[in-house]
Protein backbone atom coordinates (compact mmCIF):
# COMPACT_ATOMS: atom_id res chain seq x y z
CA UNK A 1 0.00 0.00 0.00
CA UNK A 2 2.00 3.38 -1.05
CA UNK A 3 2.84 5.36 1.75
CA UNK A 4 0.25 8.47 2.49
CA UNK A 5 1.71 11.40 3.29
CA UNK A 6 0.40 13.89 6.20
CA UNK A 7 -3.00 15.80 4.91
CA UNK A 8 -3.48 18.92 4.59
CA UNK A 9 -5.10 20.63 7.26
CA UNK A 10 -6.54 23.97 6.29
CA UNK A 11 -7.47 26.64 3.32
CA UNK A 12 -7.15 29.57 4.59
CA UNK A 13 -6.14 31.96 1.92
CA UNK A 14 -8.64 34.81 1.43
CA UNK A 15 -9.74 36.31 -1.85
CA UNK A 16 -11.47 39.49 -2.28
CA UNK A 17 -15.11 40.01 -3.61
CA UNK A 18 -15.48 42.23 -6.27
CA UNK A 19 -19.76 42.04 -6.78
CA UNK A 20 -21.68 45.04 -7.82
CA UNK A 21 -23.74 46.59 -5.83
CA UNK A 22 -26.32 49.35 -5.39
CA UNK A 23 -23.15 51.52 -4.92
CA UNK A 24 -21.58 50.11 -8.48
CA UNK A 25 -19.66 53.06 -9.31
CA UNK A 26 -17.80 53.65 -5.75
CA UNK A 27 -16.94 49.54 -6.13
CA UNK A 28 -15.55 50.34 -9.33
CA UNK A 29 -13.35 53.20 -7.70
CA UNK A 30 -12.25 51.11 -5.27
CA UNK A 31 -11.55 48.22 -7.25
CA UNK A 32 -9.45 50.47 -9.82
CA UNK A 33 -7.22 51.80 -6.89
CA UNK A 34 -7.09 47.62 -5.68
CA UNK A 35 -5.87 46.84 -8.81
CA UNK A 36 -3.40 49.25 -9.46
CA UNK A 37 -1.91 47.88 -5.92
CA UNK A 38 -3.19 51.90 -4.51
CA UNK A 39 -4.26 49.87 -1.19
CA UNK A 40 -4.28 53.37 0.71
CA UNK A 41 -6.75 54.80 -1.67
CA UNK A 42 -9.04 51.56 -2.02
CA UNK A 43 -9.15 51.54 1.52
CA UNK A 44 -10.35 55.17 2.02
CA UNK A 45 -12.75 54.54 -0.77
CA UNK A 46 -13.98 51.73 1.12
CA UNK A 47 -14.67 53.56 4.35
CA UNK A 48 -18.22 54.69 3.39
CA UNK A 49 -19.39 51.73 1.63
CA UNK A 50 -18.72 49.36 4.35
CA UNK A 51 -20.15 51.99 6.98
CA UNK A 52 -23.51 52.59 4.58
CA UNK A 53 -23.85 48.52 4.76
CA UNK A 54 -22.27 46.95 1.58
CA UNK A 55 -21.67 43.87 2.26
CA UNK A 56 -19.02 43.18 -0.35
CA UNK A 57 -17.48 46.51 1.45
CA UNK A 58 -17.24 45.07 4.55
CA UNK A 59 -15.93 41.88 3.52
CA UNK A 60 -13.09 43.38 1.51
CA UNK A 61 -12.10 46.24 4.39
CA UNK A 62 -12.07 43.00 6.64
CA UNK A 63 -9.75 41.47 4.18
CA UNK A 64 -7.51 44.64 3.92
CA UNK A 65 -7.15 44.98 7.71
CA UNK A 66 -6.74 41.28 7.87
CA UNK A 67 -3.50 41.78 5.21
CA UNK A 68 -2.27 44.80 6.22
CA UNK A 69 -3.15 46.36 2.95
CA UNK A 70 -3.42 49.84 2.76
CA UNK A 71 -3.58 50.18 6.61
CA UNK A 72 -1.67 48.79 9.52
CA UNK A 73 -2.56 45.09 9.91
CA UNK A 74 -4.87 44.63 12.37
CA UNK A 75 -6.95 41.01 13.02
CA UNK A 76 -8.95 41.89 15.64
CA UNK A 77 -10.45 44.82 13.35
CA UNK A 78 -10.64 42.45 9.96
CA UNK A 79 -12.79 40.18 12.55
CA UNK A 80 -14.93 42.78 13.21
CA UNK A 81 -15.92 43.55 9.28
CA UNK A 82 -15.91 39.94 8.86
CA UNK A 83 -18.58 39.57 11.31
CA UNK A 84 -20.31 42.42 9.76
CA UNK A 85 -19.99 40.46 6.47
CA UNK A 86 -21.48 37.55 7.74
CA UNK A 87 -24.31 38.75 9.35
CA UNK A 88 -25.46 39.50 6.05
CA UNK A 89 -24.99 35.55 4.92
CA UNK A 90 -21.94 35.88 3.00
CA UNK A 91 -20.31 33.24 2.34
CA UNK A 92 -16.65 34.15 1.91
CA UNK A 93 -16.98 36.52 5.03
CA UNK A 94 -18.53 33.71 7.48
CA UNK A 95 -15.48 31.32 6.09
CA UNK A 96 -12.56 33.58 6.71
CA UNK A 97 -14.17 34.50 10.26
CA UNK A 98 -14.78 30.49 10.77
CA UNK A 99 -10.97 30.19 9.80
CA UNK A 100 -10.33 32.85 11.73
CA UNK A 101 -11.90 31.17 14.64
CA UNK A 102 -10.32 27.75 14.01
CA UNK A 103 -6.91 28.92 13.83
CA UNK A 104 -7.33 32.11 17.39
CA UNK A 105 -6.00 34.78 14.82
CA UNK A 106 -7.35 38.09 16.21
CA UNK A 107 -10.62 36.77 18.03
CA UNK A 108 -9.79 33.53 20.84
CA UNK A 109 -9.86 30.43 19.37
CA UNK A 110 -13.55 28.75 19.26
CA UNK A 111 -14.09 25.38 17.45
CA UNK A 112 -17.55 25.63 18.15
CA UNK A 113 -18.01 28.90 16.53
CA UNK A 114 -15.69 27.95 13.29
CA UNK A 115 -17.81 24.91 12.96
CA UNK A 116 -20.94 27.43 12.98
CA UNK A 117 -19.61 29.54 10.29
CA UNK A 118 -18.24 26.80 8.13
CA UNK A 119 -21.39 24.59 7.90
CA UNK A 120 -23.38 28.27 6.50
CA UNK A 121 -20.91 29.09 4.17
CA UNK A 122 -20.87 25.15 2.76
CA UNK A 123 -24.65 25.06 2.83
CA UNK A 124 -23.79 28.15 -0.03
CA UNK A 125 -21.56 25.80 -2.04
CA UNK A 126 -18.52 27.23 -1.00
CA UNK A 127 -15.83 24.81 -1.23
CA UNK A 128 -13.10 25.97 1.06
CA UNK A 129 -16.04 26.02 3.93
CA UNK A 130 -16.44 22.34 3.02
CA UNK A 131 -12.90 21.40 2.99
CA UNK A 132 -12.40 22.42 6.39
CA UNK A 133 -15.66 21.43 7.92
CA UNK A 134 -14.49 17.86 6.68
CA UNK A 135 -11.01 18.31 8.29
CA UNK A 136 -13.19 19.39 11.65
CA UNK A 137 -15.14 16.48 11.31
CA UNK A 138 -12.38 13.95 10.79
CA UNK A 139 -10.07 15.30 13.40
CA UNK A 140 -13.00 15.96 15.95
CA UNK A 141 -12.19 19.22 16.19
CA UNK A 142 -15.20 20.78 18.49
CA UNK A 143 -17.17 17.74 17.01
CA UNK A 144 -17.48 14.48 17.17
CA UNK A 145 -15.40 12.51 15.24
CA UNK A 146 -17.47 11.75 12.26
CA UNK A 147 -15.15 9.90 9.19
CA UNK A 148 -18.72 9.67 7.48
CA UNK A 149 -19.87 13.47 7.69
CA UNK A 150 -15.76 14.35 6.80
CA UNK A 151 -16.00 12.12 3.55
CA UNK A 152 -19.18 13.31 2.77
CA UNK A 153 -18.07 17.19 3.03
CA UNK A 154 -14.85 16.43 1.17
CA UNK A 155 -16.40 15.11 -1.14
CA UNK A 156 -18.65 18.06 -1.87
CA UNK A 157 -15.78 20.41 -1.86
CA UNK A 158 -14.07 17.69 -4.38
CA UNK A 159 -16.37 17.71 -6.92
CA UNK A 160 -16.26 20.99 -7.08
CA UNK A 161 -12.96 20.94 -8.37
CA UNK A 162 -11.04 21.75 -4.48
CA UNK A 163 -8.09 20.24 -5.23
CA UNK A 164 -6.52 19.85 -1.43
CA UNK A 165 -9.96 18.27 -0.97
CA UNK A 166 -10.09 15.85 -3.67
CA UNK A 167 -6.46 15.05 -1.57
CA UNK A 168 -7.94 14.44 1.69
CA UNK A 169 -10.90 12.30 -0.24
CA UNK A 170 -8.46 10.32 -2.20
CA UNK A 171 -6.62 9.25 1.52
CA UNK A 172 -9.90 8.26 3.46
CA UNK A 173 -10.97 6.16 0.78
CA UNK A 174 -7.28 4.73 0.27
CA UNK A 175 -7.04 4.08 3.82
CA UNK A 176 -10.78 3.39 4.46
CA UNK A 177 -10.86 5.34 7.75
CA UNK A 178 -14.27 4.66 8.52
CA UNK A 179 -15.45 4.57 5.00
CA UNK A 180 -15.62 2.04 2.64
CA UNK A 181 -12.09 1.36 1.33
CA UNK A 182 -12.10 2.21 -2.80
CA UNK A 183 -8.11 1.98 -3.98
CA UNK A 184 -9.44 2.56 -7.41
CA UNK A 185 -11.30 5.79 -6.47
CA UNK A 186 -8.84 7.09 -4.59
CA UNK A 187 -6.52 6.85 -7.35
CA UNK A 188 -9.00 8.89 -9.41
CA UNK A 189 -9.26 12.01 -6.38
CA UNK A 190 -5.07 11.69 -6.46
CA UNK A 191 -4.67 12.14 -9.63
CA UNK A 192 -7.53 15.43 -10.38
CA UNK A 193 -5.48 17.04 -7.08
CA UNK A 194 -2.16 15.83 -8.74
CA UNK A 195 -3.42 17.92 -12.16
CA UNK A 196 -3.21 20.61 -10.08
CA UNK A 197 -0.52 20.59 -8.80
CA UNK A 198 -0.88 18.74 -4.94
CA UNK A 199 2.72 17.14 -4.61
CA UNK A 200 1.02 14.97 -2.04
CA UNK A 201 -1.43 13.69 -4.40
CA UNK A 202 1.37 13.66 -6.72
CA UNK A 203 3.40 11.31 -4.67
CA UNK A 204 0.70 8.57 -3.93
CA UNK A 205 -0.49 8.57 -7.45
CA UNK A 206 3.42 8.21 -8.33
CA UNK A 207 3.32 5.31 -5.83
CA UNK A 208 0.42 3.80 -6.61
CA UNK A 209 1.22 3.49 -10.50
CA UNK A 210 4.48 1.74 -9.84
CA UNK A 211 3.15 -0.71 -7.57
CA UNK A 212 -0.31 -1.28 -9.31
CA UNK A 213 -2.54 -0.11 -6.76
CA UNK A 214 -6.18 0.89 -7.78
CA UNK A 215 -5.23 0.22 -11.32
CA UNK A 216 -3.12 -1.02 -13.84
CA UNK A 217 0.42 -0.84 -13.00
CA UNK A 218 2.59 1.87 -15.28
CA UNK A 219 5.90 2.63 -14.31
CA UNK A 220 7.07 5.12 -16.61
CA UNK A 221 3.40 7.33 -15.90
CA UNK A 222 4.65 6.68 -12.29
CA UNK A 223 7.86 8.19 -12.76
CA UNK A 224 6.95 11.15 -14.14
CA UNK A 225 4.61 12.03 -11.64
CA UNK A 226 7.16 10.99 -8.66
CA UNK A 227 9.27 13.58 -10.67
CA UNK A 228 6.54 16.09 -10.60
CA UNK A 229 6.02 15.75 -6.63
CA UNK A 230 10.43 15.34 -6.24
CA UNK A 231 10.70 19.24 -8.11
CA UNK A 232 8.42 20.90 -5.63
CA UNK A 233 10.35 19.36 -2.86
CA UNK A 234 8.37 16.34 -1.62
CA UNK A 235 11.16 14.28 -0.15
CA UNK A 236 9.21 10.73 -0.09
CA UNK A 237 8.74 11.40 -3.76
CA UNK A 238 12.31 12.90 -4.22
CA UNK A 239 13.52 9.33 -2.63
CA UNK A 240 11.86 6.91 -4.09
CA UNK A 241 12.65 8.84 -7.69
CA UNK A 242 16.17 7.82 -6.46
CA UNK A 243 15.13 4.30 -5.80
CA UNK A 244 13.39 4.33 -10.13
CA UNK A 245 16.29 5.88 -11.38
CA UNK A 246 18.63 3.28 -9.45
CA UNK A 247 16.80 0.14 -10.58
CA UNK A 248 16.07 1.96 -14.55
CA UNK A 249 12.11 1.15 -14.00
CA UNK A 250 10.24 3.16 -16.04
CA UNK A 251 12.88 5.58 -16.41
CA UNK A 252 16.66 4.67 -17.68
CA UNK A 253 19.20 3.81 -15.54
CA UNK A 254 20.75 6.65 -14.12
CA UNK A 255 23.78 6.87 -11.27
CA UNK A 256 24.78 10.25 -11.55
CA UNK A 257 21.15 11.42 -11.27
CA UNK A 258 20.03 8.96 -8.68
CA UNK A 259 22.61 10.51 -6.17
CA UNK A 260 21.52 13.96 -6.72
CA UNK A 261 17.90 12.75 -5.70
CA UNK A 262 18.75 11.06 -2.86
CA UNK A 263 21.11 13.77 -1.73
CA UNK A 264 18.12 15.90 -2.06
CA UNK A 265 16.26 14.28 0.63
CA UNK A 266 18.74 12.73 2.61
CA UNK A 267 19.95 16.14 3.55
CA UNK A 268 16.06 16.74 4.56
CA UNK A 269 16.50 13.96 7.17
CA UNK A 270 14.79 10.78 4.73
CA UNK A 271 16.36 7.52 6.17
CA UNK A 272 16.09 6.03 2.95
CA UNK A 273 17.68 7.98 1.38
CA UNK A 274 20.76 8.48 3.39
CA UNK A 275 20.71 4.72 3.79
CA UNK A 276 20.64 4.27 -0.54
CA UNK A 277 23.12 7.52 -0.70
CA UNK A 278 25.73 5.55 1.66
CA UNK A 279 25.35 2.50 -0.48
CA UNK A 280 26.09 4.01 -3.39
CA UNK A 281 29.71 5.88 -2.07
CA UNK A 282 30.37 2.34 -0.88
CA UNK A 283 29.81 1.27 -4.55
CA UNK A 284 30.86 4.35 -6.19
CA UNK A 285 28.47 4.28 -8.04
CA UNK A 286 27.43 8.15 -9.55
CA UNK A 287 29.74 9.24 -7.01
CA UNK A 288 33.39 8.53 -6.01
CA UNK A 289 34.08 5.83 -3.54
CA UNK A 290 33.87 7.34 0.02
CA UNK A 291 33.87 5.34 2.96
CA UNK A 292 33.90 7.94 5.26
CA UNK A 293 30.92 10.03 3.98
CA UNK A 294 28.90 6.33 3.59
CA UNK A 295 29.68 6.38 7.52
CA UNK A 296 28.37 9.33 7.59
CA UNK A 297 25.04 8.81 6.19
CA UNK A 298 24.48 5.27 7.27
CA UNK A 299 25.01 6.81 11.18
CA UNK A 300 22.09 9.38 9.98
CA UNK A 301 19.97 6.28 8.98
CA UNK A 302 21.27 4.32 11.92
CA UNK A 303 20.19 7.01 14.31
CA UNK A 304 16.86 7.49 13.26
CA UNK A 305 16.30 3.46 13.68
CA UNK A 306 16.77 2.00 9.72
CA UNK A 307 17.87 -1.12 10.04
CA UNK A 308 20.12 -1.76 7.17
CA UNK A 309 21.75 1.58 7.78
CA UNK A 310 22.71 0.08 11.32
CA UNK A 311 24.12 -3.63 9.58
CA UNK A 312 26.11 -1.08 7.58
CA UNK A 313 27.70 0.90 9.97
CA UNK A 314 28.13 -1.79 12.28
CA UNK A 315 30.19 -3.39 8.91
CA UNK A 316 32.27 -0.40 8.69
CA UNK A 317 33.12 0.16 12.40
CA UNK A 318 33.83 -3.90 12.68
CA UNK A 319 35.92 -3.55 9.57
CA UNK A 320 37.33 0.14 10.42
CA UNK A 321 36.26 1.42 7.01
CA UNK A 322 36.16 4.74 6.66
CA UNK A 323 35.46 4.97 10.31
CA UNK A 324 38.05 4.36 13.51
CA UNK A 325 37.94 0.40 14.28
CA UNK A 326 35.48 -0.03 16.97
CA UNK A 327 34.20 -3.63 17.46
CA UNK A 328 32.37 -2.52 20.85
CA UNK A 329 30.41 0.25 18.66
CA UNK A 330 29.89 -2.12 15.72
CA UNK A 331 28.26 -4.70 18.26
CA UNK A 332 25.93 -2.14 19.77
CA UNK A 333 24.73 -1.40 16.30
CA UNK A 334 24.61 -5.02 14.93
CA UNK A 335 22.53 -5.78 17.97
CA UNK A 336 20.09 -2.36 17.14
CA UNK A 337 19.46 -4.35 13.53
CA UNK A 338 19.33 -7.92 15.24
CA UNK A 339 16.35 -6.67 17.34
CA UNK A 340 14.29 -5.38 14.50
CA UNK A 341 15.10 -8.76 12.71
CA UNK A 342 17.69 -7.48 9.95
CA UNK A 343 19.04 -11.12 9.53
CA UNK A 344 23.03 -10.50 8.56
CA UNK A 345 22.93 -8.06 11.46
CA UNK A 346 21.71 -11.23 13.79
CA UNK A 347 24.36 -13.28 12.03
CA UNK A 348 27.21 -10.88 12.52
CA UNK A 349 25.87 -10.55 16.30
CA UNK A 350 26.28 -14.27 16.53
CA UNK A 351 29.19 -14.76 15.37
CA UNK A 352 31.10 -11.74 17.41
CA UNK A 353 29.37 -13.36 20.59
CA UNK A 354 31.06 -16.22 19.87
CA UNK A 355 34.19 -15.18 18.73
CA UNK A 356 34.39 -12.75 22.48
CA UNK A 357 34.89 -9.74 19.91
CA UNK A 358 33.97 -6.23 21.54
CA UNK A 359 31.78 -8.00 23.80
CA UNK A 360 32.06 -10.73 25.96
CA UNK A 361 31.98 -14.17 24.83
CA UNK A 362 28.43 -15.97 24.92
CA UNK A 363 27.68 -19.14 23.40
CA UNK A 364 24.22 -19.48 24.37
CA UNK A 365 23.38 -16.03 22.62
CA UNK A 366 25.39 -16.18 19.98
CA UNK A 367 23.59 -19.72 19.18
CA UNK A 368 20.58 -17.54 19.73
CA UNK A 369 21.37 -15.30 16.94
CA UNK A 370 22.71 -17.68 14.43
CA UNK A 371 19.08 -20.14 14.70
CA UNK A 372 17.05 -16.35 14.16
CA UNK A 373 19.11 -15.70 11.38
CA UNK A 374 19.42 -19.43 9.91
CA UNK A 375 15.13 -19.14 10.17
CA UNK A 376 15.26 -15.97 8.02
CA UNK A 377 17.78 -18.45 5.49
CA UNK A 378 21.02 -16.99 6.25
CA UNK A 379 23.23 -19.91 5.10
CA UNK A 380 26.26 -19.08 7.36
CA UNK A 381 24.27 -18.88 10.20
CA UNK A 382 22.50 -22.61 9.46
CA UNK A 383 26.08 -24.11 8.67
CA UNK A 384 27.46 -22.36 12.59
CA UNK A 385 24.16 -23.39 14.16
CA UNK A 386 24.37 -26.69 13.20
CA UNK A 387 28.24 -26.76 14.28
CA UNK A 388 27.00 -25.84 17.32
CA UNK A 389 23.91 -28.36 18.15
CA UNK A 390 26.28 -31.07 16.58
CA UNK A 391 29.25 -30.39 19.42
CA UNK A 392 26.46 -28.96 21.87
CA UNK A 393 28.38 -25.48 22.38
CA UNK A 394 25.94 -23.20 23.71
CA UNK A 395 22.48 -25.12 23.06
CA UNK A 396 21.81 -29.19 24.05
CA UNK A 397 23.16 -31.04 21.65
CA UNK A 398 21.01 -32.06 19.17
CA UNK A 399 22.22 -34.40 16.09
CA UNK A 400 18.88 -34.11 14.22
CA UNK A 401 18.96 -30.20 14.38
CA UNK A 402 22.21 -30.06 13.33
CA UNK A 403 21.29 -32.45 10.63
CA UNK A 404 18.97 -30.12 9.78
CA UNK A 405 20.45 -26.84 9.48
CA UNK A 406 23.79 -28.84 7.72
CA UNK A 407 21.02 -29.99 5.35
CA UNK A 408 19.59 -26.53 4.77
CA UNK A 409 22.90 -25.26 4.43
CA UNK A 410 24.34 -27.12 1.91
CA UNK A 411 21.28 -26.92 -0.38
CA UNK A 412 21.32 -23.26 -0.84
CA UNK A 413 22.06 -22.06 -4.61
CA UNK A 414 23.97 -18.51 -3.05
CA UNK A 415 26.36 -20.22 -1.12
CA UNK A 416 28.76 -22.24 -3.53
CA UNK A 417 31.16 -19.03 -4.06
CA UNK A 418 31.35 -18.53 0.19
CA UNK A 419 32.24 -22.59 0.66
CA UNK A 420 29.71 -23.01 2.90
CA UNK A 421 27.72 -25.47 0.87
CA UNK A 422 30.57 -27.88 0.65
CA UNK A 423 31.69 -27.35 4.33
CA UNK A 424 27.92 -28.29 5.28
CA UNK A 425 28.23 -31.35 3.08
CA UNK A 426 31.01 -32.58 4.67
CA UNK A 427 29.45 -31.67 8.23
CA UNK A 428 26.63 -33.62 7.86
CA UNK A 429 28.07 -36.51 6.16
CA UNK A 430 30.82 -36.93 9.49
CA UNK A 431 27.67 -36.39 11.61
CA UNK A 432 25.46 -38.73 9.66
CA UNK A 433 28.23 -41.19 10.68
CA UNK A 434 26.78 -41.23 14.69
CA UNK A 435 23.34 -41.03 13.83
CA UNK A 436 20.52 -43.77 13.77
CA UNK A 437 18.73 -44.39 9.94
CA UNK A 438 15.69 -42.96 11.96
CA UNK A 439 17.41 -39.95 13.24
CA UNK A 440 18.64 -39.08 9.85
CA UNK A 441 15.17 -39.66 8.30
CA UNK A 442 13.55 -37.43 10.38
CA UNK A 443 16.14 -34.83 9.89
CA UNK A 444 15.75 -34.81 6.28
CA UNK A 445 12.10 -34.49 6.67
CA UNK A 446 12.40 -31.63 8.77
CA UNK A 447 14.67 -30.05 6.36
CA UNK A 448 12.17 -31.19 3.11
CA UNK A 449 9.43 -29.52 5.47
CA UNK A 450 11.30 -26.10 6.46
CA UNK A 451 10.50 -22.44 5.49
CA UNK A 452 11.61 -19.67 5.88
CA UNK A 453 10.25 -17.22 8.25
CA UNK A 454 9.87 -13.59 8.22
CA UNK A 455 11.58 -10.68 10.52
Amino acid sequence: MPTVLNTILLVLSLSIGLTASAMAEQLQDWEAAYRRNDFTTAYRLLGPLADGGDVNAQYSRGVMLRDGRGVPQDAAEAAVWFRKAAGQDDAKAQYNLGAMYLSGQGVPQDYAAAERLFRSAARQGMSQAQHNLGVMFRDGLGVPQNSVEAATWFRKAAQQGLAPAQYNLGVMLLSGQNVERNPAEAMAWFRKAAEQGVAQAQYNLGVSLRDGYGGPQNQAEAVVWLRKAAEQGNVKAQSELGSALLAGQGVPQSYPETATWFHKAAVQGDTKAQYNLGVMLVAGQGLPQNYADAGVWFRKAAEQGDAKAQLNLGVLLRDGQGVPRSASESVLWFRKAAEQGEASAQHNLGAMLLAGTGVRQDLAEAATWFRKAAEQGTAQSQYNLGLMLADGLGVARNSVDAYKYFTLAAHQSDVSTTGFANQATQAREMLAKRMTPSQIAEAQNLASEWKPSSK
